[in-house]
């Protein structure tokens, strides 16, 4: 890391790829995380992450793993940024999708602690439509 805490690399530090298993083909690439110092700036650098995604069957993909405490949503084929959510830790770990009684949920653990981040001891859970 630099003297300033950043990584000692050019940005991006971090991204979220989808590949085409089949063919290794890059289907898309976005910048994951926000780094408060240079978003303020208007500057997108992505962030390390810890934890994976997890799609569910109408295509959403689900992703916190960033110290910016930020659980997103994205269009699985696309890539588009569908939504995004405020954790109030970090979300290092990998969310969960289960049902109940025919209702679907999205769970993520809010830990934090890693990366000079805030430390967290919530589960947060999303009802889908």
């Amino acid at each position: 890391t630099t003297k300033e805490g950043y990584p000692a690399v050019n940005p991006p530090w971090g991204t979220l790829n989808a590949i085409n298993l089949n063919t290794g083909e890059l289907l898309w690439q976005n910048m994951l995380g926000e780094h408060p110092d240079f978003i303020s700036k208007g500057i997108e650098t992505g962030t390390e992450n810890y934890g994976g995604s997890v799609v569910t069957a109408g295509g959403l993909l689900f992703i916190a793993s960033t110290p910016d405490s930020k659980i997103r949503a994205y269009h699985k084929t696309t890539g588009k940024l569908l939504w995004e959510y405020k954790l109030p830790a970090p979300g290092f770990a990998t969310p969960s999708i289960y049902k109940v009684n025919g209702k679907q949920y999205l769970v993520i653990a809010c830990g934090g602690g890693k990366l000079g981040s805030k430390s967290g001891d919530k589960y947060i859970a999303f009802a889908l439509p």
